[in-house]
């Protein structure tokens, strides 16, 4: 037993194990207020005093800022709107939404995604017990709104995904991005590679599907992201990692293409069998192989349909909650990490918004863990970031 496992209980009694809610009371302590004076003061100047009969004279009239809960317009965790998009640069973390449904080849509704991850993280705080991060006084976050995708046009919304997402990336702010369904893999990545110049891009793919095959129904559908973007030089297949691949609805010719690339793919089963720690340790080698940064595409439906019904293709038998936010935190707080999307979640099949809530949960442990690692909030713009864009190279595979 190590000292800092170790703690005193206020009388002096014998030294006993440190649990993680004591660590998590004396962390608080270190946190500042700052962020939340400045929201209350806003409030008051915006939102005017309250009426008389309040006697707390920290709530407005108008609600302009995280309380009450239920009220105020929402954007992701009621961070500002920021209306200006050029202005995105001076902010750590830009929360983009594409309400893109297009590529879906069996049930659609992920275009309303973004609005029903936005209505519920109106439920959560900025800040995480456990953790002992509060994400309003350590970063700075932005909702940039939603991307203009054209409905019925997988290509020209590709161009517009493309274009918004380089542009965000490029800013220095941390992309964000809430699908939508999970053909928006293939332009986010396109958009970040537009601003690697020679860099490279590894990444790790949480889902229950491989997402490799090169058409689905003659188009480019959210069958068919990584194929398209690992041809894509700064994206090499080599350094694709799939993590929960498995069931019954993988197709054969994504398969294939998975064999021919040599790309990385551990099931369910395998990641239980070998332990998390093992499985972060597969994924990090393989992704960060010859890499300079490494982006994220976590599909909802990478966890047990039972916990995420509001889903396109759910699956039974995918990774517990627990499971999935351990494997994202520990590969986010040791990789360097480019971006971050969140795909897959339809609000009409979900009930009392547990999907969404869960894709909440995702985004939010992301950013804890970006600021645990040092990485947030960025003193300059990352290394692996060029400032001017360029057109991707494509690679030729056979």
């Amino acid at each position: 037993m190590t000292e800092d496992s170790l703690f005193r209980s206020p009388n002096g009694d014998s030294p006993q194990r440190q649990t993680e809610a004591n660590r998590a009371l004396e962390l608080e302590t270190q946190l500042p207020l700052t962020g939340w004076q400045q929201e209350v003061s806003r409030g008051l100047e915006y939102g005017l005093e309250a009426a008389e009969s309040i006697r707390d004279r920290t709530i407005p009239t108008f609600s302009r800022g995280e309380l009450p809960h239920y009220a105020g317009i929402n954007t992701f965790l009621k961070a500002p709107y920021l209306e200006d998009v050029r202005r995105v640069g001076e902010y750590d973390v830009a929360i983009v939404g594409v309400p893109h449904d297009s590529g879906t080849t069996y049930r659609p509704g992920t275009r309303f995604g973004p609005q029903g991850i936005r209505r519920i993280s109106a439920l959560y705080t900025p800040y995480n017990f456990e953790l002992g991060i509060d994400l309003r006084e350590q970063i700075t976050l932005c909702d940039v709104g939603d991307i203009f995708t054209i409905p019925a046009n997988n290509e020209k919304s590709f161009d517009q995904i493309s274009k918004g997402i380089a542009h965000v990336f490029s800013s220095g702010a941390f992309p964000i991005i809430m699908g939508g369904d999970h053909s928006i893999g293939y332009p986010t990545v396109r958009g970040i590679c537009r601003h690697l110049g020679d860099k490279k891009v590894g990444i790790i793919h949480f889902d229950r599907h491989v997402d490799t095959q090169e058409t689905d129904l003659d188009e480019r559908m959210h069958t068919c992201p990584w194929f398209h973007a690992n041809n894509i030089k700064n994206a090499p297949p080599k350094n694709l990692v799939q993590l929960g691949i498995g069931g019954w609805q993988v197709p054969r010719q994504g398969v294939k293409v998975c064999r021919e690339r040599n790309t990385n793919i551990l099931t369910v089963t395998d990641i239980m069998e070998m332990g998390l720690d093992a499985a972060v340790e597969f994924a990090l080698e393989r992704a960060m192989d010859g890499t300079d940064c490494v982006y994220i595409s976590f599909d909802i439906d990478c966890i047990d349909a039972g916990f995420v019904p509001g889903t396109g293709w759910p699956e039974p038998g995918g990774l517990m909650p627990r499971e999935a936010l351990y494997l994202l935190g520990k590969i986010v707080q040791r990789a360097p990490v480019c971006g971050l999307e969140i795909v897959e979640v339809s609000p009409p099949y979900d009930i009392s918004d547990i999907t969404s809530l869960m894709a909440t949960r995702v985004i939010c442990d992301t950013m804890a863990h970006l600021v645990l690692s040092g990485q947030l909030p960025r003193k300059e713009k990352a290394s692996f970031i060029h400032p001017e864009a360029t057109p991707e190279l494509v690679a030729e595979w056979s």
